[in-house]
């Protein structure tokens, strides 16, 4: 109360006061305090001057207004600055305003309302604090005004309607708002009103607990809403997301509506959130759980966002995208829910980074239609059906990420799914990857691990490329090519099949090449009738490793592929026919074979006999390398790959060097100490096989070598998982590389692990005693990061002496990455238009050079996104021409990862 104040007391009787507060308010100026005693007036209140009400004495609520009509407000404020301090106001009809704001500023303190609602409107506004509101029909809260409102530890219940309404242009902050036991939705926001609530609470509304309509905003902190009957949050219309009220940035957008931080949501009676529409929305360490529903449903042309938050044992899928919706999840993870773990359908778009998806009813991922679904270091775990299924027409891109304990599949592809997956390890459940799609499907770098029948699957006429896959321990076959697929198949391993590695179906044409096929309880490699295809450079090595005599190849009926440059060895049988099988074997090579019948030499083809075998008497024999390279070729091919300025300089010294030791052998003089040996080290995808594959073959052109060839390695090549595995394994790896170069990628992981059960140590002191028995038969080449290789060398002093020189492949340059891009579309006969060139410089600029970086595999894999997005284009083009289809434009660049 200001100094010049007067107070005015309102009482029943007594000399100096007023019988009605009417006629105090009529008395007063602004400023004025009236004081009430306590008892029950019948009144109708219009406060027009700026004055405050509150008891003279007695207990809180101890003064009761009560409306003097049904059809008007217990009281109207029209001036700025009334303020109600612990007094019970009580309307005749709960449909309409108890109390009502048409202009200026009401402050309701410590009151209590009842028999109709509190309402703002025009641009006025509206403050309660310490408020409990209740009784009321349509809403208890009305605030349908343009001025500012704050609600403040105020409890709204027994509403049959809606907690509190937010419209026209209205900003209202709730601060520990409670709202209980109403007939329609908690709190709902529409128009264009804008929202901020911190710390509320809603449980059991009738319908939705929060409803966001119409280009409305609303950003919510510390909430929790509980058992509604509809949704927990309902987001409609085409509204802006708000600026975060904690001042933490966030996506910018033109559509929106909703921020929800460390929110809770539970027991909701369909969606925990649900967004149609163009809605916006972004859910951050948020946790959903034991909804009746999807956990979130991302509908219409919404954009749903979740970083960090948890979807717990939804009733329907954990997270829900239709339409042309866009959903993101981050760092988010979806356990227990009765259908499908994600669930993308129509033309929507998924996004899933570091996820989590766990104890599924349906597959963890099901994606359908013609959606897209990308699933970046994702983390997948006890399906009762799938962990990741695509059908229909839709498309998947994996990267990296975990796949354990499938009912069914780990990864199933069908229909005309296409599929993009690189670096994703599955381990355990009934099969590993199968591919029954007649769309692309591309699997690199791929790990499958005990699946309990085929590791991975390609159906029957699928055409799938698996480029540098694993498979191992699989309870069938380790690959299966099903009846008339054309898969390729290149720098694969499958090894400890309980039965055939690799069995090719009949009539099935698969291109494989680099494959090997290690310790499998049947056949390597089984072709069935009619099979044919190609196998170059492949492996078979320990074929019926569980004891039972097994040839190492067998060709069904009418069989006739053809093997190049491969090598059978450490088997009973290296071959077996039916009859009518017509396979033809070019410079293949058996080893350590007991019954040997392979045939040996250029373009030898094997006849069968009407016996499995073949004939016992012929022995394997080496054939001869192939011509040698001459020193200016191999340099001249070595100076034209991008970039590596620094490692070509290396690389021409050694060269100078070498030929120089060459030069005093052939004198008779003794040559100068030297390693040949090196340490490659640098970021994955610049260059590090390729140049060990070029480093081989100077060598040999040298004539310090005989063969040149490259053969690579990593831990699970030379390390075994049981006492005395690993000085065998890694034996045969160095017995494969004689006369050429070992290369051991990632070679610090034979160190990393510090386990008693850990053989790495057992892998490097075998590969230095042999390394120094054949010092002049393998050059040995150690690649990996620059930190990590070089705590490797320092941890034992034989490396250290051995690997004394380093070459450092450095990631390449913007212009070196467009330099890549315009070889590869040289190669495939496209151009870059000039200003896609600076585009494309640009775009690389943009990109991190973290660890994560690809390089040159960035810059093909880019390449390649800018071909499928110009091939969108062309369809579009009625009469494209000729420069159409070759040409590269900006347009076709992709502008995020």
């Amino acid at each position: 109360m200001t100094p010049t104040a007067t107070v005015h007391r309102v009482a029943p009787k007594g000399r100096g006061t007023h019988r009605t507060i009417a006629s105090a308010v009529h008395a007063a100026r602004d400023g004025d305090e009236i004081r009430i005693a306590p008892g029950e007036y019948v009144e109708q209140l219009l406060l027009d001057r700026a004055v405050r009400l509150l008891p003279e004495d007695g207990p809180a609520h101890a003064v009761r207004l009560l409306a003097a009509s049904p059809g008007r407000p217990v009281l109207e404020v029209t001036a700025p600055g009334v303020r109600v301090e612990g007094l019970v106001l009580t309307g005749q009809d709960p449909a309409l305003p108890a109390a009502l704001v048409a202009a200026g500023a009401l402050e309701l303190v410590g009151c209590e309302i009842s028999g109709g609602r509190v309402e703002a409107g025009g641009d006025a506004s509206l403050t309660l604090t310490d408020c409990r509101v209740s009784g009321t029909e349509l809403a208890a809260v009305h605030l349908n005004t343009t001025g500012p409102a704050r609600l403040t530890r105020v409890v709204v219940e027994d509403v049959e309607g809606t907690g509190v309404v937010v419209g026209a242009r209205a900003v209202a902050e709730a601060a520990e708002l409670t709202v209980r036991r109403v007939t329609g939705s908690g709190v709902r926001v529409r128009g264009a009103a804008r929202a901020v609530l911190r710390e509320c609470r809603i449980s059991g509304p009738g319908r939705s607990g929060l409803l966001v309509e119409d280009e409305a905003a609303v950003a919510a902190l510390d909430c929790r809403v509980t058992e509604t009957g509809a949704e927990g949050v309902r987001v409609l219309g085409s509204s802006a997301r708000p600026e975060d009220p904690e001042g933490r940035a966030g996506r910018e957008s033109g559509h929106g509506g909703v921020l929800l931080t460390r929110c809770e949501i539970l027991r909701t009676g369909t969606d925990g959130v649900a967004v149609s529409g163009t809605g916006d929305v972004l859910l951050r360490d948020c946790r959903l759980r034991d909804g009746s529903g999807p956990g979130v449903s991302a509908d219409g042309e919404s954009r749903v966002e979740l970083v960090d938050c948890h979807v717990d044992r939804a009733h329907g899928s954990g997270l829900v995208a239709r339409g042309t919706a866009r959903l993101t999840a981050e760092g988010t993870s979806v356990t227990g829910s009765r259908a499908n773990g994600l669930l993308a359908g129509d033309r929507s778009e998924v996004r899933m980074a570091a996820g989590d998806m766990t104890d599924c009813s349906f597959s963890a991922v099901h994606a359908c239609d013609d959606s897209r679904v990308t699933l970046t270091a994702c983390r997948i775990a006890s399906t009762a059906e799938h962990g990741i299924r695509a059908t229909d027409r839709a498309g998947l891109t994996v990267e990296g990420g975990r796949v354990t304990d499938c009912g069914l599949s780990g990864v199933r592809i069908d229909s005309a799914a296409e599929a993009r997956m690189r670096g994703l390890s599955v381990v355990r459940g009934r099969a590993g990857i199968t591919t029954e799609s007649t769309g692309t499907v591309v699997l690199e770098e791929c790990d499958v691990t005990d699946a309990e029948r085929a590791g991975i699957s390609c159906g029957t006429g699928t055409t799938p490329v698996l480029r540098d896959c694993r498979i191992s321990g699989s309870g069938t076959a380790g690959l299966v090519i099903g009846e008339r697929a054309t898969p390729s198949v290149e720098g694969c391993t499958v090894r400890d099949a309980a039965g055939s590695g690799v069995v090719v179906g009949p009539g099935a044409e698969p291109r494989v090449r680099s494959v090997t096929v290690a310790r499998t309880g049947k056949n390597s490699l089984f072709v069935g009738e009619r099979a044919r295809g190609t196998f170059e450079d492949c492996v078979f090595a320990g074929a019926g490793s569980d004891g039972t005599a097994f040839p190492a190849l067998h060709v069904a009926a009418g069989g006739a592929p053809v093997l190049r440059g491969c090598l059978v060895r450490d088997t009973e049988e290296d071959v077996a026919l039916e009859k009518g099988a017509r396979p033809v074997f070019d410079d293949c090579l058996s080893r350590d074979v007991r019954n040997p019948s392979l045939p040996t030499g250029a373009d030898q083809s094997l006849a069968a006999s009407g016996s499995p075998g073949a004939d016992p008497g012929s022995t394997a024999r080496e054939t001869e390398a192939p011509p040698e390279d001459t020193i200016e070729d191999l340099l001249a091919e070595l100076d034209g790959l991008a970039g590596l300025d620094r490692v070509k300089q290396d690389v021409s010294s050694l060269v100078k060097l070498m030929r120089m030791v060459r030069r005093r052998e052939e004198m008779g003089l003794a040559p100068p100490p030297l390693s040949r040996h090196l340490v490659f080290t640098g970021n994955p995808g610049t260059g590090k096989t390729t140049v060990a594959r070029l480093y081989g073959r100077i060598l040999a052109a040298v004539g310090l070598l005989e063969r040149g060839h490259l053969v690579e390695a990593d831990r699970s090549a030379l390390v075994g998982e049981y006492v005395g595995h690993t000085g065998p394994k890694t034996s045969r790896v160095f017995q494969q590389a004689r006369g050429g170069v070992l290369f051991i990628d990632e070679a610090y992981s034979l160190t990393q692990y510090t386990g008693s059960n850990d053989f790495g140590q057992e892998a490097i002191a075998t590969l230095l005693k042999l390394m120094e028995d054949h010092r002049d038969d393998v050059v040995v080449i150690v690649a990996g990061y620059l930190k990590e290789m070089e705590v490797f060398v320092r941890s034992n002093p034989g490396l250290a002496s051995r690997f004394n020189r380093t070459l450092l492949f450095e990631d390449y340059g913007s212009a070196e990455l467009v330099s890549i891009v315009e070889h590869q579309a040289a190669q495939h006969q496209y151009e870059l238009a000039p200003d896609a060139r600076e585009s494309l410089t640009a775009r690389f600029d943009a990109m991190p050079r973290d660890r994560g970086f690809g390089n040159g595999r960035t810059a093909r894999q880019l390449f390649q996104a800018m071909t499928e997005r110009q091939a969108y284009r062309i369809a579009e083009l009625p009469d494209a021409t000729e420069s159409d289809v070759m040409t590269l434009r900006p347009e076709d660049i992709p502008q995020t990862p």
